[in-house]
């Protein structure tokens, strides 16, 4: 092989699934270089004490009656440990193997370290002419051959025949100059540069992982960027989404901000309108639902579930609780009728004349039936919905929030009215634009929660309830006439 590299063992695992949280090791092989000669080959069946699913058995050919006979990966750990210690560890993708040895010992009690090197990333710098690098497309450019496709060892043998043919058509010199640069970076995705690494800043911001084309796959927020970029390269993967991503990444973005509000506001912003798909939380709500208390006795049903459009924050001392789903808010007023013995029929979630059917099981007071007046039970049902109000914008009018960032310098000024976020300002000119939105904007869940949060974190706020022609904002002082 290469005899000027360090110890390395060139390993291959076939497994239940693609997530080490929850899937299992089915068969380990290896195959262990000391100065560029082979000392050690083994392989093994491991029991990972869950069925495979039928579709793996069919791709690997690795059946449950193969397994079920085989030792467990406890029983094999300690062996395994002494083939790769000491040794850098080489695999097709490593962040998968590598994710998945970490996963098993971590569930014996033991932590493993290996340095690692992955051959993905090597056929990525030898051959960048190419677009594809998995073992079939190396198969096919090198002219390799095998008869144990998705079988360890049949894959180890692949590697190391990729390896000599590298070896051979670009010179030994240049290969080990590419394994040596990859020893020295990070432990980064497949597809990753690692230049980018000293162009990240570690101020407050918003990255975006991209993976082929121009859609995100992931978009996050940190008070410190750099470091909050890295911890998703040197994780553990404990989730299939994580190692999915770690895997498709090819190219991260950076936006600056002045402070952790900004990079929140942005975060939501950016994932609404670029509907990233690894992101779950953030995205815009198909619908909002509110609860809408009657403003006297003569409307019946007392409590309306209203929707999205007839949210507005300048009525929330009518509207109750906040809901993605018509069958959330139901459930909700069914709870709060319950416990307060209020009539489910005169409160809206259910129809009928007459006594309902909880005034029959003494769940309800009678207010159906003539035993309460509707009254008391209106005044019992507001009393019952105050603790679920929505909480009116406490401000007269348009306020700003400044944010700066000292290591950067980066001031901004977040204008909000209404729990609206109108939007984010560096400098005065930008300001008289921002103001004419207003109007435009509808009631954001995420928005109303980022500020009920956060606006305690800032005792001093920006009054902007005036025009802008007859005031400027200093972005690093507040507001100066």
């Amino acid at each position: 092989m290469f005899s000027s590299l360090p110890n390395f063992v060139i390993l291959d695992l076939e497994t239940t699934g693609d997530s080490p949280l929850y899937d299992r090791i089915t068969e380990i092989a290896l195959v262990r270089f000391e100065n560029g000669i082979e000392t050690e080959r083994w392989e093994t069946l491991v029991n990972p004490r869950i069925s495979i699913p039928p579709f793996i058995s069919r791709l690997t050919g690795i059946t449950n009656e193969m397994v079920s006979g085989a030792p467990t990966f406890e029983e094999v750990a300690h062996k395994l440990y002494g083939y790769i210690e000491g040794a850098v560890l080489a695999a097709h993708n490593v962040r998968f193997d590598h994710g998945f040895l970490k996963s098993e010992y971590k569930r014996i009690g033991a932590v493993l370290r290996q340095k690692v090197m992955c051959t993905v990333k090597l056929s990525r710098r030898l051959y960048p002419e190419h677009r594809s690098h998995g073992l079939d497309a190396i198969m096919r450019r090198h002219g390799l051959v095998t008869y144990a496709r998705h079988r360890a060892m049949g894959d180890v043998e692949l590697v190391m025949a990729y390896l000599e043919s590298a070896k051979h058509e670009l010179g030994e010199a240049r290969v080990l100059e590419t394994v040596a640069s990859l020893l020295k970076g990070p432990s980064l995705p497949a597809g990753l540069d690692s230049a980018f690494i000293n162009e990240i800043p570690d101020s407050p911001g918003v990255y975006l992982f991209y993976g082929e084309n121009d859609l995100p796959l992931y978009i996050g927020k940190s008070v410190a960027l750099r470091s909050r970029v890295m911890s998703h390269f040197n994780g553990d993967h404990s989730s299939s989404r994580e190692m999915r991503i770690g895997q498709q990444v090819t190219r991260v973005e950076c936006i600056e901000t002045a402070g952790e509000l900004g990079a929140l506001l942005l975060e939501s912003r950016l994932i609404k309108e670029r509907q990233p798909v690894h992101n779950r939380r953030l995205r815009t709500a198909k619908n909002l639902f509110s609860l809408s208390l009657a403003r006297g006795l003569n409307q019946i049903p007392l409590v309306k579930i209203v929707t999205e459009d007839d949210i507005d924050p300048t009525l929330f001392e009518h509207l109750f609780g906040l809901f993605r789903s018509r069958k959330a808010a139901v459930e909700a007023l069914r709870g709060i009728a319950l416990e307060n013995r209020l009539c489910p029929r005169i409160i809206g979630i259910e129809t009928g004349k007459g006594a309902c059917f909880a005034h029959q099981l003494q769940r309800c007071d009678g207010v159906c039936a003539g035993k309460e007046s509707p009254d008391l039970h209106y005044l019992r049902l507001k009393q019952a919905l105050i603790p679920h109000r929505l909480k009116s914008w406490p401000y007269p009018g348009t306020i700003g929030i400044r944010e700066h960032d000292e290591v950067s310098g980066r001031s901004q000024l977040h204008i909000f009215d209404s729990w609206r976020h109108l939007g984010t300002v560096e400098d005065e000119g930008e300001l008289e634009e921002v103001l004419q939105v207003r109007a435009s904007l509808s009631f954001d869940l995420d928005i109303y929660n980022v500020l009920q949060k956060n606006l305690r974190k800032y005792p001093e706020i920006v009054s902007l309830g005036f025009s802008s022609a007859h005031h400027r904002v200093d972005l690093c002082s507040g507001v100066v006439p």
